[in-house]
């Protein structure tokens, strides 16, 4: 597969791919990198090799040194290819484990080469060898040299100075992934465009300069490992900085459209707040403040109220819902579950019974919901509180002017767009419970205003954590049953509802036997989701009201159960939970004047690593320093639902939690140049605006 020669001078790096191919038909390579979303020369730039050395001369096997490259070549004497038992691999094909010994040209000692997992046209391969030149890493296996998969070394590359080694992409294989590469004329590699040349991190090195080391257009005189390292944090640097500018985007974006002005008057919000039956902290002060400004600017607001479970997020949102209702719009309030939902319902009702309130849940009835659907269209109803059946195309609103989310990373983006679309310019407000670390909200919610809300309403007796072992099992029952004669409720949650069959662990159904039997004399009910609405709702209630001792449950209570009386959390094989779901767990208890505790209970060993993230709980307290932790334990992954945010992209060096300080440098390098020089960054965000995709993303 050859460019077209005669195209060579008019090829740019935004040239589609098939201007590399030669033929008459369609290249099948290229469709296939197509499909993968890869359509231009420029895409090619970023798909990185998986490793790249300079290609190190012929040596005798006797010269291979423990953890180095070694290049050499030999006879096969011995080759033995076995079943890799247990293991496939796509579409369930049998995978095979290889083994060969060679005679070294060089000298009369072998080595020993060993691949594992082999599909079975590389089973044939092995098996077919008599003289190769390979290239690999040297290992040691009973105090014998070895090399682990090594790579065979086509004929045609012996004499490249990089060996590279590229990822297979849509059965795109890494040898022919490289071909295309390689077809990008040489005068193209000297001209690499850099996004905003005026950023000063471009002098420490161009973005072409990266691009070459990678991909190793270079010298190979000049090739080393310090020199590769300072590329990788170049194109880090890249990454964030794409991302950053269209968070930026959007931000700018939402800043231009128009949304409801607010018109209440500082007495009248003053004269809510100082109705409320408790007095606020300075903390919701603050945030509320922040809402009012929002609320007050002809531009929709998008702020996200980040607070530790019960700092009193809930009354942030009243007060928001209020002064929009008192300037003459609606509000919707959408939670992730009908607990947490009829729990807010129930708390706007306390403060002030007087509103006209609806609560739309899956579960409404067919009558009920037509009624309250009727209400919202002619503007009866000054706020509905609900679950995801408030995005449905059946819900309509005469003049909505805020939607308020709960527990945003349980919904996506399309949800969440979906609510907001119905009304014009309706401002968001955006609840977690599950704090945000600085890190985290740099890489994904840069676009939003966030507060916070540290500050404990006063009166709270505080939480105690223990993790308790077989060895103090016996005091952790009888600690139980002096609370339960005290009055207080207490919560036992289990991983799973029934018994597994492949993993220990405890179950719902098999303990709310034994805890029957251990507390005579209490009332021991079960909560979990296999239990219908009514099922539920009766179990909650009947929790409430003090006619239920212990329940015992899921992690159903995670969010929406607000029990003051209830004092003890005992959580069962705690090993199950990641941190941020211990904590809110935790959070249900320590709710009124009474103490609360938590138990993290083990019934059997667990490694030392999941010790140590248990003792982050039973340690501290804040939320936030719990999600610094847990961001640690569990790195970039699905840790705030980050695949529904709809603002993170595929890095392929970049990671917010190992990379920050880069991540801090990109946003300081482009607030300087927004300051200094906004004409710049003004036509990257005009280009960027007109691409739906990150506009979606609102």
């Amino acid at each position: 597969m050859r460019s077209k020669t005669s195209n060579t001078l008019e090829i740019n790096w935004n040239s589609p791919l098939s201007i590399l191919h030669s033929g008459k038909k369609p290249s099948p390579t290229i469709e296939k990198l197509e499909t993968s979303g890869i359509h231009t020369i420029k895409d090619l730039l970023w798909i990185l090799p998986l490793r790249i050395n300079k290609t190190p001369p012929y040596k005798a096997f006797r010269d291979a040194e423990f953890n180095q490259f070694f290049k050499g070549s030999g006879k096969v004497i011995h080759v033995e290819v076995k079943p890799a038992f247990g293991r496939r691999g796509k579409g369930n094909i049998l995978l095979y484990n290889g083994y060969a010994v060679l005679k070294d040209d060089l000298s009369q000692e072998s080595l020993g080469l060993r691949w594992f997992n082999l599909y079975p046209n590389q089973k044939k391969q092995i098996e077919s060898l008599d003289r190769i030149s390979f290239l690999g890493q040297v290992q040691e296996y009973k105090a014998q040299k070895q090399i682990i998969n090594p790579q065979i070394i086509d004929p045609e590359v012996e004499s490249l100075p990089f060996i590279i080694e590229y990822p297979t992409i849509n059965k795109v294989s890494g040898h022919h992934l490289k071909k295309v590469i390689d077809l990008i004329p040489p005068s193209l590699w000297d001209h690499i465009p850099e996004v905003i040349p005026e950023l000063g991190y471009n002098k420490k090195m161009p973005l072409g300069e990266a691009f070459k080391i990678f991909h190793g257009k270079i010298s190979p005189e000049i090739f080393n490992p310090k020199l590769k390292d300072a590329a990788e944090q170049r194109l880090i640097y890249e990454e964030f900085l794409i991302d950053q500018l269209k968070i930026q985007t959007r931000r700018k974006y939402i800043k231009r459209k128009d949304a409801p002005i607010l018109t209440i008057d500082e007495n009248k919000i003053h004269d809510l707040v100082k109705h409320l039956p408790f007095e606020l902290t300075s903390d919701q002060l603050k945030v509320f403040s922040d809402i009012i400004k929002d609320l007050k600017s002809g531009h929709p607001m998008m702020r996200m109220v980040q607070g530790d479970v019960g700092c009193g997020k809930t009354i942030v949102a009243f007060l928001s819902a209020r002064v929009s209702n008192r300037s003459g719009f609606q509000v919707a309030l959408m939670c992730p579950t009908e607990a947490l939902a009829t729990q807010h319902f129930e708390s706007f009702k306390e403060l002030n019974p007087a509103l006209d309130m609806a609560l739309l849940l899956g579960s409404t009835k067919a009558k009920e919901k037509k009624l309250i659907l009727a209400n919202l269209i002619e503007g009866k109803t000054e706020i509905v509180i609900g679950t995801h059946s408030l995005f449905q195309d059946a819900v309509k609103f005469k003049k909505l002017g805020l939607a308020i989310i709960d527990e945003q990373h349980k919904f996506g983006v399309e949800q969440r767009l979906k609510l907001i679309s119905k009304g014009e310019g309706t401002h968001s407000l955006i609840m977690t419970a599950t704090p945000i670390p600085r890190t985290l909200s740099l890489a994904q919610y840069g676009d939003l205003d966030i507060s916070s809300i540290k500050m404990m309403p006063s009166g709270r007796k505080g939480i105690k954590s223990r993790i308790t072992e077989k060895v103090n099992y016996d005091k952790y029952i009888e600690f139980i049953k002096s609370r339960l004669i005290t009055g207080e409720q207490a919560y036992f949650v289990f991983p799973a509802i029934d018994e597994s069959e492949t993993l220990d662990i405890q179950n719902v159904k098999e303990s709310h036997k034994k805890y029957q039997l251990l507390f005579r004399g209490y009332n021991v009910e079960m909560l979990h989701g296999q239990m219908n609405a009514e099922e539920k709702e009766k179990t909650v209630k009947d929790f409430r009201d003090k006619k239920i001792h212990i329940l015992i449950s899921t992690s159903v209570i995670e969010v929406g159960i607000n029990i003051p009386n209830a004092t003890v959390m005992s959580i069962y094989n705690p090993e199950r939970f990641g941190l941020s779901s211990l904590h809110q767990l935790r959070g249900r208890v320590g709710r009124g004047d009474k103490a609360g505790f938590c138990f993290l209970v083990l019934d059997k060993e667990v490694s030392p690593e999941a010790y140590q993230r248990l003792q982050v709980i039973e340690k501290n307290l804040d939320g936030f320093v719990i999600a610094e932790e847990d961001l640690k334990f569990r790195g970039e992954g699905d840790l705030f639902g980050v695949d529904q945010s709809g603002t993170v992209t595929t890095k392929k060096l970049a990671n917010f939690l190992t990379h920050t300080a880069i991540l801090e440098q990109v946003v300081r390098d482009l607030e300087e140049l927004q300051n200094k020089k906004p004409e710049i960054l003004a036509p990257h965000f005009e280009k960027l605006a007109k691409d739906q995709k990150i506009l979606d993303t609102i």
